[in-house]
């Protein structure tokens, strides 16, 4: 049986056709899921130092600054320092001229003149009364010794007499070595009166308690000073600023107060000046302000040329530091609250979710405390269509590094 040429050649088309549609399934499960994989960007887990850093503004104050009051009231008669001068310790600042205590001086000095007067003439009587009475005591003895080994040669009131003669004289030479040492305690008292109003009368001349600048004028000549002891409304001579050290005072969160320690390096950047100085923590008032929530903290910095007192710097401070932690880019850290999870490429290329513990977090990096090991393969790439077990390619990328972070 003969068909019509046209039927031959629409069977044959269908032949064909169905022969294309059953080997094209079978033709994609030969060639497997590496050509329809995703590539994801990845990178390894490394080892490297990390350290947390904390940067906090703070003002330079000096170490210690006062203000130099008078001890005694007076006229300032010499002032030898002025805004900016420059002291050293012990040096003189001003003069106070203070008649009074002058005259006082002067008084003092007649009477010790006075007393050692009376001490020469007690010490005299003293001799004097000291010489009759061994002449006295003498005769005394004399008596009694023929009284004794010539009995009746000499009558027994006369050794009466005589015994009562000594003790009288005994008595003239207490009274008089009495009289002399109530002379010297008069002389000591004197004495120590003139010290007490000379230490007084020193107290006019105001010397520098350390070294240090002066920041602040408030007398000059001819002005009364009152004494800063004894009236509230003293005027100071001067403030006197420490110019060979400062105080840079750091309010630490309370959240990073546990990192604190003596001794913590701290770099101190200076940028009115362009000026970066290397300091440590030196003290901290160890209780947080109630109101505030942190934590007094103070850093000591050499002083300088370049610094002055009041001028702003940030202070760097190390809170933690380890020279050998398990790290990842930040990038490849998901965070849902306080749960931490990454994504893993595993060796044979499928994705595993890993449940992580972070430790120290720095701008690009953060320290892995338990979940992954040195050089397994995390994706830091978009993870947004990503699931667990899923076949990906990976391709190693380059993760950004942020100015002033660690690297090893």
């Amino acid at each position: 049986m003969f068909l019509p040429k046209t039927v031959s050649i629409g069977v044959l088309l269908l032949a064909i056709g169905l022969s294309t549609s059953c080997t094209r399934p079978e033709a994609q499960a030969k060639t497997g899921d590496a050509g329809s994989a995703v590539t994801v960007g990845t990178a390894a887990v490394t080892t490297r130092a990390m350290a947390q850093h904390l940067t906090l503004s703070s003002e330079l104050v000096p170490f210690q600054e006062i203000d130099v009051y008078a001890k005694e009231p007076g006229y300032v008669k010499t002032l030898n320092v002025d805004y900016g001068s420059h002291v050293r310790k012990g040096q003189l600042m001003a003069v106070l001229e203070v008649p009074e205590l002058q005259a006082q001086l002067d008084e003092d000095q007649a009477a010790i003149e006075a007393q050692t007067d009376q001490v020469a003439r007690t010490q005299s009587e003293v001799s004097r009364a000291k010489a009759q009475h061994d002449m006295v005591d003498l005769q005394y003895q004399r008596l009694s010794g023929v009284a004794k080994s010539q009995p009746g040669l000499v009558a027994q009131q006369e050794v009466d007499d005589a015994h009562g003669k000594d003790l009288e004289a005994d008595s003239q030479l207490e009274a008089s070595r009495g009289a002399n040492q109530a002379a010297k305690s008069q002389l000591v008292v004197a004495k120590a009166k003139l010290s007490h109003d000379q230490a007084l009368y020193d107290y006019s001349k105001i010397t520098a308690p350390f070294d240090g600048v002066v920041t602040q004028r408030y007398a000059n000549l001819g002005a009364l000073m009152q004494a800063g002891t004894t009236s509230t409304q003293a005027t100071p001579l001067v403030r006197l600023s420490d110019e060979n050290l400062y105080r840079l005072v750091i309010p630490v969160p309370e959240s990073e107060v546990k990192y604190i320690h003596v001794g913590d390096p701290v770099e101190v950047r200076v940028s009115s000046v362009n000026k970066t100085v290397e300091g440590k923590v030196a003290r901290f008032s160890i209780d947080v302000n109630g109101s505030t929530r942190t934590m007094h903290t103070e850093v000591d910095i050499p002083g300088s040329s370049e610094l002055v007192p009041g001028i702003y710097a940030e202070a760097v401070l190390t809170l933690n530091h380890n020279g050998a932690a398990t790290a990842v880019p930040v990038s490849a850290v998901d965070r849902q609250g306080d749960a931490a999870s990454v994504m893993v490429v595993g060796r044979d290329n499928r994705l595993q979710t890993r449940q992580v513990t972070l430790g120290i977090q720095m701008p690009d990096y953060v320290q892995i405390t338990s979940g992954l090991s040195p050089g397994e393969q995390v994706v830091v790439s978009d993870r947004g269509a990503l699931k667990a077990g899923e076949t990906v390619q990976s391709k190693p990328v380059q993760s950004p590094v942020y100015e002033g972070s660690t690297q090893q």
